[in-house]
């Protein structure tokens, strides 16, 4: 099969930070938080019905760890996306900055590229406990609907609509506490080129999704799968 994988993964971490981030920088004050959160919903919707066929669709390494730990994933197939992911948030982010960087009355990384953050001067100014927790949380709900949404027996036609959706109501709710990370690629994109505060907070926004991730594949494998099947044979 070659690489096509990692660049389907590649090509959708790309879009989803591309767009989701783009929406903030480029459009926030026009479509507000409601437009941001569907933008990072059907920029996944999209990616979902185009390349889900042939990587699965993860685009976040926290949605990959979670496929680890419920048994529907390999290790060297985890490590690979993760590299494909993390290049495609990072090229993402790089090619948002060539854009707004044309604006004529310039434009400072500093002011943002979609970064996730808290603390003082980082919109609802919430505390680092708070963005861990609902790191935490939103990550274990989302790629805990992921893993039943992809599962045996469940609806396909429907599944990246439901999994989009589900970002978006994420989005919705976390916007002002993080500005929403629940995956580390998407963080690492812009925080790599603004540098500073965002570089120096970006720990938490690998660490609490990926808390997040083991504890849905945890809750999926062993609690909720009823066969076998489900969890591509890894249930016990």
């Amino acid at each position: 099969m070659g690489l096509k994988r990692e660049v389907a993964e590649f090509i959708g971490t790309f879009t989803l930070v591309l767009f989701g981030c783009g929406a903030a920088v480029i459009a926030g004050s026009s479509v507000g938080g409601l437009g941001i959160s569907f933008a990072f919903g059907l920029a996944l919707i999209a990616m979902a019905y185009g390349i889900g066929a042939i990587s699965g669709c993860h685009i976040n390494p926290a949605v990959s760890l979670g496929m680890l730990v419920a048994g529907r994933m390999s290790f060297g197939d985890f490590v690979r996306y993760v590299v494909a992911q993390s290049l495609g948030g990072i090229a993402g982010a790089f090619v948002l900055l060539m854009i707004v960087s044309g604006q004529l009355n310039g434009f400072d990384t500093a002011t943002g590229l979609g970064q996730n953050g808290w603390g003082t001067g980082y919109l609802g100014e919430y505390s680092m406990n708070s963005a861990f927790l609902f790191e935490v949380v939103g990550t274990f709900l989302f790629v805990l609907v992921i893993l039943g949404a992809t599962g045996a027996g469940a609806p396909a036609a429907v599944a990246g609509l439901a999994i989009g959706l589900t970002l978006v109501v994420i989005h919705i709710v976390g916007i002002n506490v993080t500005g929403v990370s629940v995956n580390p690629a998407r963080s690492l994109g812009p925080a790599v080129w603004v540098g500073g505060q965002a570089m120096s907070q970006l720990w938490l926004f690998i660490v609490a999704p990926m808390v997040g991730a083991v504890l849905a594949g945890a809750v999926s494998r062993y609690v909720l799968c009823s066969n076998k099947t489900c969890c591509g044979g890894g249930c016990s």
